[in-house]
């Protein structure tokens, strides 16, 4: 089973958002004790820094992208994949450049809080807690 991980997601473990952080940090660890089924789209990693630079600040959060890098591959897009985002019936670029990412990535899900948005993707999205409750062991 392969996954491609919404920012929300990362973020709220990051920042340690309650009550998210608890589901999505299982996630994570399921990645990292899965390796090869975690992906993330190029620009998550520019929205994640973007959103915790001033807190919890500059090194904080580099280095946890760069924990993070240790186990889930980026997936980068080019113009048929910006293309194919802007192609797709989503009202939110941003979560369509997600589902083109998980399409290119070939992922099974899109594991992210915001499923309502990803109605119209082509990539299945589930809840942090929906997808543990189905992720093999």
């Amino acid at each position: 089973m392969t996954i491609l991980l919404d920012c929300d997601v990362l973020i709220d473990v990051a920042a340690n958002r309650a009550p998210h952080a608890r589901n999505s940090h299982a996630v994570l660890e399921w990645v990292e004790r899965h390796p090869g089924s975690g992906f993330v789209a190029e620009h998550t990693i520019a929205n994640l820094y973007y959103v915790l630079r001033k807190h919890p600040g500059d090194a904080l959060t580099r280095e946890f992208i760069e924990e993070l890098l240790d186990f889930v591959e980026v997936v980068a897009a080019g113009t048929p994949e910006v293309k194919h985002a802007l192609a797709l019936p989503m009202t939110d670029l941003e979560d369509a450049l997600q589902s083109a990412a998980a399409v290119h990535a070939g992922v099974d899900f899109i594991v992210t809080r915001n499923i309502g948005d990803y109605k119209n993707s082509p990539i299945q999205a589930l809840l942090p807690a929906d997808f543990l409750a189905q992720a093999p062991a």
